[in-house]
């Protein structure tokens, strides 16, 4: 029988037939739209299924799948070295993969304000590639390309800003469901705004994803099987979608109830993991189910114009994170230390997540050094609002808010197509609640249902 193997991080599905009925998976829809990703193997689909990662999958002669058998698990096996042994290994095995993944190519970086593609930056000019960046934010939002702008400077980089304007997505949103098969909502990924612009930037896109949870702790304490269920459950499950997944759960008439369904399904996969540190066990189950599923979705974008090379999805790059120490991974200790040995100057622009402190001075991001920044950026929200101009904080915000935005909106959501998958009266009542309640707790499932209406114009 015929055998795919599937990397340890997939960065786009493979899909596989299964001998079942082809209907909906009502169920895993139900998930779906509480987190904004599909479970473990699931897809609309019971017939369809998606192979797990790090695996050897087995066909049979139809091709059909059959049984997989993992030829790789996460584990935490720390070796006894220093963190200056660790940082010199990290270095080289980093750089080399950069090395081999882009060549000679032209490379295409895009740059944010926070550590992972900052990292690669470092790397990217220390081994002296040809490289074009970018950087993107809101039009009247935090100007994020501020901080990548300094970023391309010091490194002697190519760099472009873009500001991306309100409803950009009615106008490439059905490009956007062909490209990643409405397997992700549509209001997160903002490089479809700028989707015509990729195919002259260079020859290969360098993407920094999953570095920030691979080089990272969880900040947690050793939990309990039950601690550490309720810890997932809380990153995972979005605002707005327990309560969506439970109304559809009750109208679609499914046996028990969707939050009972929910916690045994992650419960299963996270018993699965034979790893005792809670670090290490809830980075595994992310890595399983989170990376795959949610993070690389979107990446088909970038795809579709330039090949892309992903540092932090690499064999190598996992394996090597299992033998580290996990106080080497806590508070991205190691990529902190790599970006001020490879170029100081780098660390010594503001991170985002700490601003206005850098990779020097971002311990002091705490009352009281923190307090007169944070009171001058209030103090000029609170001007932006007087003077009638709004504040965007959220992607949804620029899809969602407006006369022509809502109008496009209700097209989708309230057209006879989605009738009877999903009622007019539960339609109705999320898009009221949004429009009248909490535009913040339920701006997840009015995407999660124009996600869904979307997908059923297209079957």
């Amino acid at each position: 029988m015929p055998t795919l193997r599937t990397p340890i991080i997939p960065q786009k599905p493979t899909f596989a037939k299964i001998r079942a009925p082809h209907e909906l998976d009502k169920e895993a829809i139900c998930v779906f739209v509480a987190t904004g990703f599909f479970l473990d193997m699931d897809t609309y689909f019971k017939d369809l299924k998606v192979l797990p990662p790090a695996s050897d999958c087995e066909l049979d002669a139809d091709g059909f799948f059959v049984k997989s058998t993992p030829w790789f698990q996460w584990h935490q096996t720390p070796r006894e070295l220093t963190f200056e042994e660790a940082l010199k290994e990290f270095a080289q095995l980093f750089e080399s993969i950069i090395d081999e993944q882009v060549g000679d190519k032209k490379v295409i970086l895009p740059l944010s304000g926070g550590l992972d593609s900052r990292t690669q930056a470092a790397a990217l000019t220390h081994l002296g590639k040809h490289v074009n960046t970018y950087s993107y934010d809101f039009k009247g939002g935090y100007p994020e390309t501020a901080i990548a702008k300094k970023i391309a400077k010091v490194c002697d980089f190519d760099f472009t800003e873009y500001h991306i304007d309100k409803g950009y997505l009615w106008d490439c949103v059905e490009d956007l469901a062909a490209i990643n098969q409405c397997y992700s909502e549509f209001t997160h990924p903002r490089q479809m705004a700028i989707f015509d612009e990729y195919a002259a930037m260079g020859d290969v896109f360098s993407l920094g994803h999953w570095g920030d949870v691979l080089f990272d702790g969880t900040g947690s304490a050793q939990l309990s099987d039950e601690e550490q269920l309720n810890y997932l459950l809380k990153k995972i499950i979005k605002k707005g979608g327990m309560e969506l997944a439970t109304s559809l759960w009750k109208v679609w008439q499914l046996d028990g109830d969707f939050e009972t369904y929910l916690r045994k399904r992650v419960t299963t996969l996270v018993q699965k993991i034979d790893i005792e540190d809670t670090g290490a066990k809830i980075r595994a189950f992310k890595s399983l189910y989170w990376a795959p599923r949610w993070t690389a979705t979107n990446l088909a974008v970038f795809e579709a114009k330039r090949p892309i090379r992903l540092p932090y999805f690499e064999d190598r790059m996992c394996q090597f994170i299992c033998t580290l120490p996990e106080a080497y991974l806590a508070d991205r200790k190691l990529q902190i230390a790599y970006i001020k040995h490879r170029n100081p100057e780098l660390a010594k622009i503001t991170w985002e997540q700490h601003k206005p402190f850098n990779l020097y001075t971002f311990q002091q991001n705490k009352s009281p050094h923190n307090l007169p920044y944070r009171a001058f950026n209030k103090l000029k929200r609170e001007a932006k609002n007087r003077l009638g101009k709004t504040y965007i904080q959220r992607n949804w915000e620029l899809q969602f808010l407006g006369m022509e935005n809502d109008e496009k909106l209700q097209d989708y959501l309230f057209s006879e197509n989605m009738h009877p998958f999903i009622s007019k009266p539960l339609l109705a009542k999320f898009y009221n609640n949004f429009k009248n309640i909490d535009a913040v707790i339920y701006s997840h499932p009015l995407s999660m249902l124009l996600t869904l209406a979307v997908w059923k114009r297209r079957i």
